[in-house]
């Protein structure tokens, strides 16, 4: 074998493709627009085997989606500085393509045939690059670490068609933006993300986005891990599968969750999330001093969470690598629209590092890699220092975050979880001193229930402050109501 595993010149692998199907594929969509609707959820211009005919296909769905004729004639002033094209016979071989036409019911077969040439061409690079990688003996690969890395170009292949997507056309990314706002427009609620169910939160940031890596931070019993399983339970009890835009099956109102509990079990979580549906104190839950009304509701809530697509991994100390490896399979098995990860900092790292910070850049770089690949939002809790307890004012920033230079640029939106009250209740003064002990118990119920979401930094949006209730013995967030609001409920 060559070196670097790659296989001789005399025994490289002739890469499947059929030029004539491909000629026959355009020259119908030439003759007969209407082939693009039937082939358009099979083939995109990636999977043509000859370059030439990759733009052509590209060009004419760009022109179709524009509702404009596509023919040779229309097509010609497109392609008159190709110089693939003119190697062909230029313009005229635009005419010989749509001399070759097939039916319009053939179409369709002939599309299948270019799709799984193109991924089988695929397959054949992964398996050498695979091969090369296992050939070539390198302290910095381990074959762990390639196994991980195979899994992951072989679900990109399953998931997209495509083992490496490399550079798209503007046009491609252009269209997916208008997708995007398009969707928010026609959504109610206008958001172009998924709901949180908290409607402050969703105004402020539109949603949880696809890609989008968000930091949620906070101090020790500020309740991140109470607003991150509120979130993952109020997605997924919304659940709705249809059909999406592009023809493929997906969510349509809510999303199935993966929750990565590396701190609590997945009894403690369920135990939290059944206390906020039912709304019984959680201590009463775990001790079982429950009444007959409670207990109904408590029996009612567990049925109904269990046909919630909410899956929990409460294995602990697990390496970045790993996780990435069980999201994939989740999203392969069972769909997945939302990732959370509880918390950051007890992710470990797939190599050790020679100090902290540059362990904490490898996990939330990797966590950054699992949003893009696998296109959907992921939600991971983070510690802040203690250096917020020696200021006056505790409102947390963007500097007290551990580690905080790669969590702050590998974010897109980092948010602060505060609750005044906790700290206020610790200022309770003594018995005798009356006056403060007023103005203290003053203070405190204009802060009770409350809390703030500080918005550190939104790469989509303004930065802020978000208000929500907190209901501390169901460790429930919600929706904070306004004064206009409650001057109406008063009346």
């Amino acid at each position: 074998m060559a070196d670097g595993g790659q296989l001789p010149e005399s025994e490289m692998i002739m890469l499947p493709h059929n030029i004539e199907a491909e000629q026959a594929l355009l020259g119908a969509l030439l003759v007969n627009n209407d082939v693009f609707d039937r082939v358009a959820g099979i083939v995109n211009d990636s999977h043509f085997y000859d370059p030439v005919h990759a733009r052509i296909f590209e060009t004419a769905a760009r022109r179709i989606q524009k509702n404009m004729l596509v023919s040779p004639v229309t097509l010609k002033a497109f392609f008159e500085d190709d110089d693939g094209l003119k190697e062909l016979g230029g313009a005229a071989y635009l005419a010989r393509l749509a001399g070759a036409s097939i039916s319009l019911f053939a179409a369709k077969d002939y599309a299948q045939m270019i799709y799984d040439l193109a991924l089988r061409r695929d397959l054949i690079s992964i398996g050498q690059e695979i091969a090369g990688k296992a050939a070539s003996v390198d302290m910095e690969s381990t074959p762990e670490e390639q196994i991980v890395d195979a899994e992951q170009a072989l679900y990109g292949l399953a998931e997209e068609g495509s083992s490496d997507t490399g550079f798209q056309s503007f046009l491609r990314s252009v269209s997916s933006a208008v997708e995007i706002a398009n969707s928010a427009y026609q959504r109610e609620g206008k958001l172009s993300g998924i709901s949180t169910g908290l409607a402050d939160m969703d105004s402020k940031i539109g949603g949880l986005h696809k890609s989008d890596l968000l930091i949620l931070a906070g101090r020790p019993s500020m309740g991140k891990t109470s607003l991150a399983t509120n979130i993952a339970y109020n997605i997924a009890k919304i659940y709705k599968k249809g059909t999406l835009a592009d023809g493929s099956e997906g969510a349509i109102d809510g999303g199935v969750v993966g929750f990565f509990s590396l701190e609590m079990s997945s009894d403690q979580l369920a135990a939290r999330i059944l206390s906020e549906a039912a709304r019984i104190p959680s201590e009463k839950i775990r001790n079982g001093d429950l009444n007959e009304e409670e207990f109904r509701r408590f029996v009612e809530a567990a049925k109904d969470l269990e046909k919630c697509p909410l899956y929990i991994d409460d294995s602990a100390a697990l390496p970045i690598s790993t996780l990435a490896a069980r999201a994939r399979r989740l999203k392969r098995q069972h769909g997945l629209d939302v990732l959370i990860i509880d918390y950051l900092q007890l992710v470990r790292p797939a190599t050790a590092k020679d100090n902290r910070v540059n362990e904490v850049s490898e996990i939330t770089q990797g966590l950054k890699a699992i949003a893009k690949e696998l296109n959907i939002p992921v939600i991971a809790l983070s510690q802040l220092s203690r250096q917020v307890e020696s200021r006056e004012d505790k409102r947390p920033m963007l500097s007290d975050l551990r580690e905080s230079g790669s969590i702050e640029q590998d974010a897109d939106i980092v948010m602060f979880v505060y609750r005044e009250e906790y700290y206020k209740e610790r200022e309770k003064p003594g018995e005798h001193d009356i006056e403060k002990m007023m103005a203290w118990q003053g203070e405190m119920q204009s802060l009770m229930g409350k809390a703030e979401v500080i918005i550190g930094k939104q790469r989509h949006g303004p930065i802020g402050n978000i208000e929500l209730s907190f209901e501390a013995e169901f460790t429930k967030f919600g929706n904070l109501a306004k004064n206009y609001q409650r001057q109406v409920e008063d009346f």
